[in-house]
């Protein structure tokens, strides 16, 4: 007869009560955690074992971490530690990141999750939609807008606190988004619950004009970290609610006030492309070489085209390049 679960962790914990009273005389003996074990033995579940906000260090990643993006780290930590931290919240919580290329909008998604779950961004609760791959054809909307209602029902059917991360969305079919407003609207949609989930929307849109306005920063002679959301909050909504190319075009979900804040992704200069260099080699194992990391950072192209200020590609390509320089 083929044994069960339930007898291999019998067999388990009578073997180790043995090993644990064999070798009790040795003081350096670490006595297995049940309670770890048990969690382990049966996969990831929607528990406190599993999923466990860590505001401590989120803060801490965002400032160490997250570079040149003063706007984005104070306003995601302040939105996601006070939502994570309501045991009994209104909606899902909402964000919309905007911004050029390499600026950090994917990064601070794992970051976040990384934070919420036990195995981070690669937990089975956390749902990564890209537009390439999920939402190829316009010709398909009405497929679609059902297939991606019942994916967002069913993650959040197996796990309330579920994060959905909708990537490229300056790509999706426009009116694709607006299937899910229901789930973002109402605390309770046929007997599933979705308030404590988050939604982090990602896209390109409005760049341009985040872009401008960063340089019009620099070429006034304000510092960098004088900007605030409120100097941008003016003309993100409006733009990606009227651009013909956006995801959110005409959408119901900003009409309703649905989204809950458009967070702004600044250019990257070149003291950040340094920064995100140096934390390539510790990622990889290295030790950080300023000499790599700035010859990494000047092989960029910088705009404006004389000044030379702003990476075009952020820090998107810089953890490939420092093998070229070592």
């Amino acid at each position: 007869m083929k044994p069960s679960k339930q007898h291999v962790l019998l067999l388990w914990i009578l073997l180790s009560s043995t090993v644990i009273n064999a070798v009790e005389p040795f003081s350096s003996f670490k006595i297995p955690n049940f309670t770890e074990t048990w969690n382990s033995f049966w996969g990831e579940s929607c528990n406190s074992y599993w999923i466990s906000f860590n505001q401590t260090g989120l803060k801490a990643d965002l400032e160490n971490k997250l570079f040149g993006q003063h706007i984005a780290s104070d306003i995601i930590f302040k939105s996601v530690s006070g939502f994570m931290n309501d045991d009994n919240p209104k909606k899902p919580l909402v964000l919309s990141l905007h911004g050029p290329t390499g600026t950090g909008k994917n990064f601070v998604s794992q970051l976040i999750a990384d934070n919420i779950y036990k195995k981070g961004y690669h937990s089975k609760f956390v749902h990564v939609f890209s537009a390439t791959l999920h939402f190829p054809h316009r010709s398909e909307i009405v497929t679609y807008k059902s297939q991606l209602q019942e994916w967002i029902k069913n993650g959040v059917t197996n796990c309330e606190r579920s994060v959905f991360i909708f990537d490229e969305m300056n790509q999706i079919p426009p009116g694709v988004i607006d299937s899910i407003k229901p789930y973002l609207d109402y605390g309770k949609v046929e007997g599933v619950f979705f308030q404590k989930s988050i939604i982090i929307f990602l896209s390109n849109t409005g760049a341009d004009q985040i872009t401008k306005t960063a340089v019009d920063f620099w070429k006034n002679g304000k510092d960098r970290e004088e900007m605030m959301l409120k100097d941008f909050e003016s003309f993100i909504s409006p733009i990606v609610f009227n651009s013909d190319q956006s995801s959110f075009s005409k959408s119901t979900l900003i009409d309703s006030c649905l989204l809950d804040v458009f967070i702004p992704f600044l250019p990257l200069e070149y003291k950040h492309v340094v920064q995100c260099a140096m934390a390539a080699m510790r990622d990889k194992g290295r030790q950080p070489d300023e000499n790599v990391a700035d010859r990494a950072a000047r092989s960029l192209v910088y705009y404006p085209k004389l000044e030379k200020v702003f990476a075009v590609s952020g820090c998107k390509t810089v953890a490939n390049r420092v093998h070229l320089y070592r």
